[in-house]
């Protein structure tokens, strides 16, 4: 056994909670997104926040006094080298994912990483060899899996209602037109930011306030888009939904259009993705429009979600066609429409035909508190946010070499394309060398 395999392994069984002892929690990337989640966890009667991380040392603060946490750190590294921290929930940008939760792994400490689970397949792939190496809990902010009534779509889906199921349908639409960030010359980092450190595996390029905070999803040095970043959501429900799992959770074959043909000013993530995605038993097309709100969903009037504007636009959702009925689901509920002379027994039909439900962030986050205490198990695992974070690198990798891509899942390889093949990993900037 090597020696780095000995350390993580005994480290894991040192650290083993008790089910009445309290999570001491840390929070690394201390944006919006990751105040918000931790925020969650803090209301767990069995946690605490003791450190917080964040190159942006003004944001490592506000989060350690939103969170009673004493020791707000620029350096993530210093806050993994502490013993009094047995988890931590992970928010940076989607270029630091794979390094900082392989690391936190190795310090013997159980993660929650925000979705996209990776940057590329390898970097995703990585963390999963990390958690079977450490024996560390790596799970995923895919708070759908804490949702009851995705849970109960997949309960209908599966026993057959719909009827047979071979197409379906998942959309993200959102009107940035004609900027979403205006363009503005380089200049210089405000203080407290580390910048170098900000950038960490990602190229290396003068600082720009557009390729900061917020905006860093419309750059492809950091993350990987709207299909990586809204889709990665309803990836994962869609293999719920479809009682998919491990390489069955994988397309054989990808295909794409699209890129940045509308929006102007700064990014170059595509404002138009079109994917096509063929399983073994059915096939999932994938619309992501940067440049219209509307969607083409079917939402009942009464109900609202982020991006709706109007009465009947559905801007985010899924749609699975059934022989019976067809299925319209997202975070604010599902419908079910039954086919024109269909027999839906009347029962269930009463019971799903529209169900109303609620972002479920505020349960994964505390659902994770317990799965580190060991009191239920983990029900957004790293495997899951790797099978579903790859369709999105799928599709990103298609459009980028313009072809019709065929995928060896069990290899994570593509069998007809060496260009692509290059694409599922990118070679990170020293030091920052997972080994």
């Amino acid at each position: 056994m090597k020696r780095r395999q000995f350390v993580a392994t005994a480290l894991a069984a040192s650290q083993v909670l008790g089910a009445n002892e309290r999570v001491r929690l840390a929070l690394i990337g201390c944006g919006g997104r990751g105040r918000y989640v931790a925020g969650f966890a803090k209301e767990h009667p069995n946690a605490a926040f003791v450190a917080t991380a964040d190159v942006y040392l003004p944001n490592a603060e506000a989060a350690a006094g939103q969170l009673g946490a004493t020791t707000p750190l620029q350096d993530f590294r210093r806050l993994l080298d502490r013993k009094d921290v047995d988890a931590v929930f992970l928010a940076t940008p989607d270029h630091w994912h794979a390094q900082i939760a392989v690391l936190a792994a190795e310090a013997g400490k159980d993660v929650y990483v925000e979705k996209p689970l990776s940057y590329s397949v390898a970097e995703g792939r990585q963390i999963l060899q990390a958690a079977e190496r450490t024996k560390r809990l790596i799970s995923a902010g895919m708070q759908h899996r804490s949702a009851p009534h995705f849970a109960q779509a997949a309960d209908l889906v599966q026993s057959g209602y719909l009827g047979a199921i071979k197409y379906v349908r998942i959309w993200n639409y959102v009107n940035w037109h004609p900027s979403v960030i205006a363009s503005v010359p380089d200049s210089a980092a405000p203080d407290g930011l580390d910048w170098d450190m900000y950038l960490g595996p990602a190229p290396k390029v003068a600082f720009n306030r557009q390729r900061f905070l917020s905006n860093f999803r419309h750059f492809q040095d950091y993350a990987g888009g709207t299909i990586t970043d809204f889709g990665t959501h309803r990836f994962d429900t869609m293999h719920q939904i479809m009682g998919l799992s491990g390489t069955a959770a994988a397309p054989r074959k990808i295909a794409a259009a699209g890129g940045r043909l509308v929006l102007e000013g700064a990014g170059d993530n595509p404002d138009l993705m079109q994917a096509t995605f063929e399983y073994n038993d059915f096939v999932l097309t994938y619309e992501g429009v940067n440049f219209n709100g509307h969607g083409g969903g079917f939402r009942t009037p009464q109900w609202r979600y982020y991006n709706a504007i109007g009465e009947r636009d559905m801007p985010n959702g899924m749609a699975f066609f059934g022989t019976k009925a067809t299925l319209i689901a997202e975070r604010v509920g599902f419908e079910i429409h039954a086919e024109p002379g269909s027999r839906l027994d009347p029962k269930p039909r009463t019971e799903a035909k529209a169900q109303a439900a609620k972002d479920a962030t505020r349960e994964h986050a505390q659902h994770f508190v317990d799965a580190v205490r060991g009191v239920t198990p983990a029900n957004a695992t790293a495997m899951h946010a790797h099978m579903a974070t790859n369709i999105g690198h799928l599709g990103n990798i298609a459009l980028r070499v313009g072809q019709k891509l065929e995928w060896d899942a069990e290899q994570e390889r593509f069998t007809n394309s060496p260009e692509a093949n290059t694409l599922l990993r990118r070679e990170p900037r020293m030091p920052w060398k997972l080994v």
